[in-house]
């Protein structure tokens, strides 16, 4: 069995959701980590993905976590609660609660936990003001949970002020494209003390996206996810996860 048996959990950020493949799949900066990080120490390494895009925090625990931790891994990533934020009646500290929960269930399994925050996109969006808010007090609540707790891999994303500049973010403004998800792991792999690839820090920028006008970004993207709001329903809903099946080998190249 590899020695390094690396699992992500968690929603959109992690599935890899703004940055396609020409087929169509969604990347991101999971895989892209796992494949550095293969590459950075010269062997094959485990990975699985069991994130899925528009899960909120606690139904990522629920039904990600133990999951996740039956594969015995050694390094299992979180994170969570983007979603959960841009809902002003959700309570910070229930969001907290769910990372407290992750923490003690990989300490008692002796699984590293590598925990990071999502990128900052307020700047973009409408209520740009109370995102930030909301981020910055998520933020803050969730890093204190993990005082004391040296053994914790971190690689935070939201107080990069780079990572908030519209050339890292897709069309629909809420996910980072493909620029974004690499800048994220090589934060991931730096954190890990491995090799970061060439470029990835800081790569060229993609070809300007499509801006579209206040009316055009409500009808294609803000309204169905207002909608979705509404009606209770999630992007999630029915998909699997797209390395859910067990470990899936990444060797180095």
């Amino acid at each position: 069995m590899a020695s390094v048996r690396f699992v992500a959990i968690g929603d959109s950020f992690t599935e890899g959701v703004g940055d396609e493949l020409p087929d169509g799949t969604v990347r991101g900066w999971a895989d892209l980590a796992a494949q550095g990080w293969a590459d950075s120490l010269g062997e094959t390494i485990a990975y699985a993905n069991l994130a899925i895009r528009g899960k909120l925090v606690w139904p990522i625990v629920e039904q990600q976590l133990e999951r996740a931790l039956a594969l015995r891994p050694t390094h299992l990533s979180f994170n969570g609660g983007g979603n959960d934020m841009l809902r002003p009646r959700t309570s910070i500290a229930h969001i907290a609660d769910a990372f407290s929960q992750v923490l003690r269930r990989c300490d008692e399994e002796g699984v590293t936990l590598l925990l990071l925050s999502g990128a900052n996109p307020s700047a973009q969006l409408p209520l740009s003001r109370v995102i930030q808010r909301r981020g910055d007090l998520m933020s803050e609540a969730v890093v204190a949970r993990m005082a004391g707790h040296d053994d914790v891999v971190t690689a935070l994303n939201w107080p990069d002020a780079e990572l908030s500049d519209p050339s890292y973010w897709s069309a629909d403004r809420l996910h980072m494209n493909s620029r974004g998800h690499h800048r994220v792991a090589a934060r991931v792999l730096d954190a890990l003390g491995e090799r970061v690839p060439e470029g990835w820090w800081t790569q060229p920028e993609l070809p300007d996206p499509i801006r579209l006008g206040r009316q055009e970004y409500f009808r294609e993207h803000l309204g169905p996810w207002v909608r979705r709001r509404v009606t209770g329903t999630s992007s999630g809903d029915g998909r699997e996860p797209k390395f859910g099946g067990g470990w899936i080998d990444v060797e180095p190249h």
